[in-house]
């Protein structure tokens, strides 16, 4: 049975970011995910997750300049410095939430730079961020992203992103396999799940193509999770979408795979 996590960053956003923890442990989710928690204290955050009984389960290491367009900092030749020390604060959080996994955003490498250039520089920082991260017991995970989403970004495909962590060769390295995003550059999601398998460590899930609950679009979530069981993973599926008209409106399809709420819990 898949085991669901809210993405806190888009769901539950009628109440503040440490207000989400209590309101997804309401609605039977039992894991969460979010993008970034640097907003906050890592000690507040913690404290939220264990105060509503939720096991936090992913989030991004720090992406760089968001408002400014950054996507990430492993590919970016003059940002060593940033880049290191984002690691080693990604990982005071991850310590601080007893949090198993870690995404690192590859990024839009700037114009000119020749993609074999951006590539070998991803690599080698990706070296570095597991090596740390297996120091502190951490899965580090990639993650392709869809060009019409996020244009120039460098990972575009779960073959690309297959080839990188097999050339990096880290074995705490592995794929954030994102359904929405593999369905709109690669399609064939039930082949490229089973042949991508051993080294998927996190999926996440939305519908296709507006990004809204996964059962309004063009793929089937019931279907999509016996394939996940089909495969034998183990691992937890990211509900990382924007909800159509509300959080609780929307959760409908997922209610077979969460929590029974008990009166007055969490």
């Amino acid at each position: 049975m898949p085991r669901l996590a809210a993405n806190l960053t888009m769901l539950f956003n009628e109440v503040p970011f440490l207000d989400r923890f209590a309101a997804a442990a309401r609605a039977g989710f039992t894991g969460v995910e979010f993008l970034f928690p640097y907003d906050h204290p890592p000690e507040d955050v913690a404290e939220a997750a264990k105060t509503a009984g939720v096991q936090v389960v992913l989030f991004n290491m720090p992406p760089g300049d968001w408002a400014a367009g950054e996507r990430g900092l492993a590919c970016l030749a003059d940002r060593e410095t940033d880049f290191v020390e984002s690691v080693e604060r990604a990982l005071i959080y991850a310590q601080a939430l007893d949090c198993p996994t870690l995404h690192l955003m590859a990024g839009i490498p700037p114009a000119g730079l020749p993609r074999a250039t951006a590539l070998d520089l991803y690599a080698e920082r990706l070296a570095h961020a597991a090596h740390r991260a297996a120091d502190h017991g951490r899965t580090l995970v990639i993650e392709p992203l869809n060009d019409r989403d996020m244009p120039g970004y460098l990972l575009r495909t779960t073959g690309e992103a297959a080839e990188i962590i097999a050339r990096v060769g880290a074995p705490n390295l592995g794929l954030q396999f994102d359904l929405y995003h593999a369905q709109i550059m690669e399609g064939d999601l039930t082949t490229r799940l089973r042949r991508l398998a051993p080294v998927i460590r996190h999926v996440q899930i939305a519908g296709v193509p507006d990004r809204h609950e996964p059962d309004g679009g063009e793929c089937d979530p019931h279907y999509l999770l016996r394939v996940l069981d089909d495969i034998g993973y183990a691992g937890w599926v990211g509900c990382e979408y924007r909800p159509k008209a509300g959080t609780l409106a929307g959760l409908g399809w997922a209610k077979p795979y969460l929590a029974e709420r008990h009166p007055g819990g969490a």
